[in-house]
């Protein structure tokens, strides 16, 4: 038994819960794949959040209007699991329908290597937290669900973050009333989405027991503030969920620019990663070693 605690205390969803109850702001990053989320590794964040707006975007093209499934995110989530060690923080949508299917989703996903799951409360079909026209079931409703994810998991360390958009809605207080439902129901993180003021993100923390993720979306409804200010404010965990999206598109366009403008682009333009950066992302050098293992 000694040998198993030190084990047990390394394991990623153990580790993301004791940094979470920290509540010094974890600033986590989002990712649309697999090859982000080794990025985001490789830079040193200590935990890598699976974002449905952003395989949405990447993998169809398509706006945050509902259109990943829970085969698509199971997916993804099992690719980021296998590219990674960090805990994998995954977005669960609406959790697919009822609470039978939020009970599916959440062991579906904890099987591809999930630490937690994010359910939120808006009716299907769902859209990005910061667009205008959303619409959230009843509270007993989405209470009900998170009761079922947090029965559906199979590993006490496996997180339930329950999130409300009845702020745009209903009203801040009716947000935080839900969120206080949610964490009666057994949530382990709540997660007010898209507060307008600094204000209602100072309230956030103090008027609920369990740990807070803000969601700072460049260019959306919330405030930006730097993470030492969301941290002073009492968040467990900053989530920048498609900071890595939105520079991939800027530098995508960038070097596309110069390519067809000038009709040729090189390692030095400043505007690619080398070819030598792109293979050890992808860990080249492995693969050769194992080429050379089993070589016959």
């Amino acid at each position: 038994m000694e040998s198993e605690t030190p084990l047990t205390n390394t394991r990623p969803g153990t580790v993301l819960k004791r940094k979470i109850n920290e509540r010094r702001g974890l600033m986590v990053a989002g990712a649309a794949n697999a090859l982000a989320s080794r990025i985001i590794q490789d830079l040193g964040f200590e935990a890598v959040y699976l974002t449905g707006a952003g395989i949405t975007n990447t993998f169809f093209g398509m706006p945050d209007m509902g259109f990943v499934s829970l085969a698509d995110l199971a997916q993804h989530t099992s690719a980021t699991r296998d590219a990674v060690e960090l805990p994998i923080i995954v977005d669960g949508d609406t959790g697919f329908g009822n609470e039978l299917n939020v009970r599916h989703t959440v062991r579906t996903l904890e099987r591809a290597g999930a630490n937690a799951i994010q359910l939120e409360d808006q009716s299907m079909p769902k859209k990005c937290g910061h667009f205008n026209d959303k619409s959230v079931i009843p509270a007993a409703e989405a209470a009900s669900k998170i009761k079922a994810a947090v029965d559906a998991r199979q590993n006490e360390d496996f997180l339930i973050i329950a999130r409300t958009d009845a702020r745009a809605i209903e009203g801040f207080d009716a947000a935080i009333e839900r969120a206080n439902l949610f964490i009666e129901a057994g949530a382990d993180i709540t997660f007010v989405e898209a507060p307008t003021s600094v204000d209602e993100l100072r309230a956030i923390p103090r008027a609920l027991s369990v740990p807070q993720l803000v969601n700072v979306v460049i260019g959306g409804k919330t405030p930006t503030l730097d993470a030492a200010e969301f941290a002073q404010m009492g968040f467990g965990l900053v989530l920048y969920a498609n900071a890595a999206l939105q520079g991939a598109v800027l530098g995508m366009t960038a070097a596309l620019t110069r390519l067809r403008d000038t009709g040729r682009l090189d390692e030095d333009s400043g505007l690619v990663a080398s070819f030598a950066l792109r293979q050890r992302l992808v860990q080249k050098d492995l693969f050769d070693e194992l080429a050379i293992k089993y070589k016959r």
